[in-house]
C-alpha cells in the first residue's frame, strides 16, 4: 500500500512539474519576489497531493520567530521534503545550491527561474565571490536566503559538519539567521521512493544576530541549536532506525 500511494503522488509530480516549469518560464518577466511566489505553489499543490495521496502532513513550531524583512534560514537537511516545506512556511525565498542541479531537466529549469544561488563547487576559490555578489543581489530583492549548512542530506539521528560559509555570508550581507530543525526524514527518506504517513515536526528558532560575531561562534550557535531540538524531536517517524553506536 506505501508503495502504491507513494506511486500515486510520484504520479502527480510528473504532470506538475512539467506544467510549473513552464509558468516559471512565462513569468520570467515579473519583480523576483512575484515570479517566486507564483512558483511557489508548485510547492503548495504538491503539499496537498502528498497529503492526499500519502497522509504525510506537518506542524510548525515557533512561527512566531519569523521576523519581518529578509533574513537567511539555515535548516536541518534530511529530506527532499524540506525543499517544498520552507516554501509554504517562509516569505519568498532563494537556496544556495549546486550549479548542476539547474541542469535537471524541468526541475532544474523552473528552479532557475527563481533565481538561485548557484555556485561552481569545483571552483572554491570563486565560491565565496559568488555567494557575496549574488547573496547581495538577492536581499536587495526582498528575496530571503536558504542555506543546509552541513552541505547534504543527513540521516535522522546523525550529524554532518557544520560549515562556516554560510556564516560568513551572514556577517557580510548582516542578516540574522533563523535556525529551523525538523525530523523530515523520519518519513520521508533520503534517496527512497516510499512516502511514510504521519506529521513531520518543523521548529523554527528565535534569529541568531550575526553581528559582532566571528563565523566560527556564529555556526556554533546554529549548530548547538538546532542540534538540541533535534534530540527532542528525533525518533517520532516510522523510518527512524538509531545510529549503531561504535564500540
Amino acid at each position: 500500500m506505501i508503495w502504491f500511494r507513494s506511486a500515486l503522488y510520484s504520479l502527480g509530480l510528473l504532470v506538475l512539474t512539467p506544467l510549473f516549469t513552464l509558468i516559471a518560464i512565462l513569468v520570467l518577466p515579473l519583480p523576483a519576489v512575484t515570479r517566486n511566489t507564483i512558483v511557489a505553489w508548485w510547492a503548495r499543490l504538491m503539499f496537498i497531493w502528498l497529503r492526499i495521496t500519502c497522509g504525510l502532513t506537518f506542524k510548525v513550531e515557533g512561527a512566531e520567530n519569523i521576523p519581518h524583512g529578509p533574513a537567511m534560514i539555515m535548516c536541518k537537511h534530511q529530506s527532499a521534503w524540506e525543499t517544498m516545506a520552507l516554501q509554504l512556511i517562509f516569505p519568498a525565498q532563494v537556496w544556495v545550491l549546486k550549479r548542476e542541479l539547474l541542469r535537471i531537466p524541468f526541475f532544474g529549469w523552473g528552479l532557475a527561474a527563481t533565481s538561485p544561488i548557484a555556485i561552481d563547487r569545483g571552483q572554491r576559490a570563486q565560491a565565496q565571490k559568488q555567494l557575496m555578489e549574488q547573496g547581495r543581489d538577492r536581499l536587495n530583492k526582498g528575496l530571503w536566503i536558504v542555506i543546509f549548512p552541513e552541505g547534504t542530506r543527513i540521516k535522522p539521528g546523525e550529524r554532518g559538519q557544520y560549515k562556516q560559509g554560510g556564516a560568513r555570508l551572514a556577517k557580510d550581507l548582516e542578516v540574522p539567521i533563523v535556525p529551523v530543525a525538523m525530523n523530515s526524514g523520519e518519513f520521508w527518506p533520503k534517496n527512497s521512493f516510499c512516502k511514510w504517513p504521519g506529521e513531520v515536526t518543523v521548529r523554527i528558532g528565535a534569529p541568531i544576530s550575526s553581528e559582532g560575531k566571528n563565523s566560527l561562534t556564529l555556526i556554533n550557535e546554529v549548530e548547538n541549536w538546532i542540534e538540541g531540538e533535534m534530540a527532542q524531536i528525533t525518533g517520532r517517524g516510522p523510518c527512524y532506525v538509531a545510529p549503531s553506536k561504535a564500540e
